[in-house]
């Protein structure tokens, strides 16, 4: 049977930072190969691929049989969660943990969807790629002949210390403020105000640590990983990602659509209601002067305390740069509910309106339409690992104020390894002071001395990405490299199995 009849069966974790780059795997797989391409997914979640399919010429049409969008049976109500739970926006902490416990319940009509797979085509999909927390995907490979791969959607480093955190709570060995992680070499210290406070309490018997120890332990048993980063950028990261998993890892990122590694950026929108139109937003940059804005936005499900914004917003303000900010409402309050004036300083908004330094945006803005402009100098990010590769791929460098998950370990990174990034604050649990802000945001925005330097280390960085996404001339570029490496493995692994 010719390799282009293939199939891949793809597993995301319910949440918009993991459904994204998974949907565009999907698609660099599909167009560099012809396989059959299964995603599944919750019914809403498959409903927001559809969608986001559906604004995307580049995607494979889902009328061809090749390109697949598959829904599973799954019932939040049967878990204790709010009707139609399905992914973790606007979810409270200990809601979260419940819908990730909740999530298992997707092993069996996963094991019956890649049955059924193997039944009509005569032979098991050639892998399934799963979320890293769905280890439970290695069990149903293994079940039906065939392998598992997990997919990490964040970087190297940042997934090396997520896992050996799980897996060994080293802060549970020492009353000090800082602390050795295994796998890491002993001169490299993380503080425990890096942790967030639910893994920071984890002991092992916490509900967190009874799901994450045990389906991350699974999936360090799967045949390889792959990991949404570029070899060049993130040498540190790989060799101890590599060493600590002991498997392949493939390198095949950034996941983000061609033109955005282009000045042609796509106006590929993510099925979210935008606060702004694109055109109104490059109207606004088109007045500011080069590098001279600053950009802030803490992600799909993030957000800040209303002190904290309140001492963002007169930072800011204070500070005379220029910017573009993303706001939602404050912790403690409907995420998805109407934004009042009273969590920012009286008459902010209208101030920096009517002066042109701001430009305060409500639900969704066009990010990556906003990095690539020339007139955005900085971003201030939560540093989750999709907004990262977006800023470093338009060489635009960072000040970092990680908020959850692998965020803080992504800006240890950013700051020590690479050089591109300042830390503002860190956590939710912190307080910050308009005084630092002003301070922060005048040293990175500065075109000489610090600020100067990250500007010239992001820019090295947007050209490594471009080349290792580029094929020229017989040269393939690492990133694609590794793509090709990852399939031919796989071809290979095929070819050792006898079916019936």
């Amino acid at each position: 049977m010719g390799t282009s009849q293939e199939h891949i069966v793809m597993l995301p974790f319910m949440a918009q930072g993991h459904l994204i780059p998974f949907l565009a795997l999907a698609k660099h797989i599909h167009q560099r190969t012809g396989f059959t391409i299964t995603i599944a997914n919750t019914p809403l979640n498959i409903n927001y691929l559809h969608s986001t399919i559906s604004k995307d010429p580049s995607t494979p049409s889902l009328s061809q049989s090749k390109f697949r969008l598959v829904s599973l049976p799954f019932n939040s109500s049967d878990h204790g969660l709010p009707p139609d739970t399905e992914n973790t926006d606007a979810l409270s902490l200990h809601q979260i943990i419940t819908f990730c416990q909740a999530s298992l319940a997707l092993e069996a009509p996963v094991r019956q969807l890649v049955s059924d797979i193997a039944e009509k085509e005569g032979r098991p999909p050639l892998c399934i790629v799963s979320d890293v927390v769905f280890g439970w995907a290695n069990e149903v490979a293994n079940s039906v002949g065939t392998v598992n791969v997990c997919f990490s959607t964040g970087g190297a480093y940042g997934t090396a210390a997520y896992v050996s955190l799980w897996q060994n709570l080293p802060h549970r060995l020492t009353e000090a403020a800082e602390f050795h992680l295994p796998g890491f070499t002993e001169s490299c210290r993380f503080h425990r105000s890096q942790l967030h406070p639910f893994l920071r309490a984890a002991d092992g018997t916490d509900a967190w640590s009874r799901f994450f120890q045990p389906q991350l332990g699974l999936s360090l048993r799967s045949f390889g990983w792959l990991c949404n980063t570029v070899e060049e950028i993130e040498p540190l990261g790989l060799d101890i990602l590599r060493k600590y998993l002991k498997l392949p890892v493939w390198t095949i990122g950034p996941l983000l659509p061609q033109s955005k590694l282009n000045s042609n950026v796509s106006h590929q929108r993510t099925g979210r209601e935008l606060g702004i139109s694109p055109e109104e937003c490059l109207e606004w940059l088109n007045f500011h002067e080069e590098h001279s804005v600053l950009y802030i936005s803490f992600g799909s499900q993030n957000t800040i305390y209303a002190t904290q914004m309140m001492e963002l917003a007169k930072g800011l303000e204070d500070s005379g740069t220029a910017f573009i900010w993303v706001v939602r409402p404050p912790i403690g309050f409907d995420l998805k509910g109407e934004f009042r004036a009273e969590w920012l300083p009286e008459g902010f908004e209208e101030r920096v309106s009517r002066s042109r330094q701001g430009l305060v945006v409500h639900k969704w803005a066009p990010q990556l339409e906003i990095l690539s402009h020339k007139s955005t100098g900085v971003f201030l990010s939560h540093c989750g690992w999709n907004s990262v590769l977006e800023s470093l791929s338009q060489g635009v460098p960072m000040i970092g104020w990680p908020l959850g998950a692998e965020q803080a370990y992504n800006s240890k990174m950013l700051v020590e390894g690479m050089g591109v990034c300042v830390e503002l604050s860190r956590g939710v649990q912190s307080s910050i002071m308009k005084e630092e802000v002003k301070k922060v945001i005048e040293t990175v925005m500065d075109k000489k001395g610090r600020g100067e330097e990250m500007k010239k280390k992001a820019v090295e960085i947007k050209e490594l990405i471009k080349a290792a996404v580029r094929e020229e001339e017989g040269h393939k570029g690492s990133s694609l490299q590794a793509m090709d490496d990852f399939i031919a493995t796989l071809l290979s692994q095929r070819e050792g199995l006898s079916f019936g």
